[in-house]
């Protein structure tokens, strides 16, 4: 990326060319996802400068391709550019290069600075979330299935978290806790709970630093009483 602009010249008393990047703000530059990081650059010169022109690039020799960005011409030897998610994530180098009258290069400086892309939270799902028996006799067992996955290009199982199971009984608005598993292997979870009056269960991930929670679906399990 490249950009000009335009400073006073004309020095009475011939020196020589002076050319610095006094300052790059923030830095790093940190991006946070789905927004914007505005960076300053300021650059002193002397007298005799004429032009100044502004380049930054990623300093990664790999980094082939970069997209198009919307530079700001401040006042001065001066210039804000914006930073998004999905700019390189690393170290990057600016150059900053003087011109006199005539549009001879007469002076160079390089410095560096980093971009930081702060990661949103991965979304998470519960799949094959399941009340088993649909029908039971009360005081007997009811057993909870399902797995916690996360969405890490294509669905994985995740290992290590805690799945909570809330029951709604019939006529009830409120959600009650009943049991509870850590997932395993594959985002694997079991749980049972005594079966007391029919209703409606469902399993959720209350989410951490990294991970979204998440609801699974409902599942409806009719309760019975034992009748001669």
């Amino acid at each position: 990326m490249l950009v000009s602009g335009a400073g006073a010249a004309g020095a009475t008393v011939k020196r020589d060319t002076q050319l610095v990047i006094r300052d790059i703000s923030p830095n790093p530059v940190v991006v946070k996802k789905g927004s914007e990081t505005t960076a300053y650059f300021d650059v002193g010169a002397s007298s005799d400068v004429e032009k100044v022109e502004l380049s930054v690039a990623p300093a990664s020799a790999t980094f082939r391709t970069m997209r198009t960005k919307d530079i700001k011409d401040l006042e001065g030897w001066r210039w804000a550019i914006g930073f998004n998610e999905n700019d390189y994530a690393g170290k990057w180098k600016a150059t900053a290069v003087a011109f006199d009258k005539s549009g001879k290069e007469i002076a160079k400086d390089d410095s560096f600075f980093s971009v930081e892309i702060e990661k949103g939270k991965a979304e998470t799902r519960i799949s094959r979330f399941s009340a088993d028996p649909y029908k039971v006799r009360k005081g007997k067992s009811i057993y909870f299935s399902g797995r916690l996955q996360v969405d890490d290009r294509g669905w994985e199982g995740v290992r290590g978290k805690r799945v909570n199971i809330y029951y709604q009984a019939n006529g009830s608005s409120a959600w009650k806790w009943v049991a509870s598993d850590w997932t395993s292997r594959g985002g694997k979870f079991d749980a049972r709970t005594k079966a007391y009056k029919s209703g409606t269960f469902r399993a959720v991930f209350n989410g951490d630093r990294e991970l979204d929670g998440a609801k699974s679906r409902t599942d409806y399990v009719r309760v019975y009483s034992w009748r001669r």
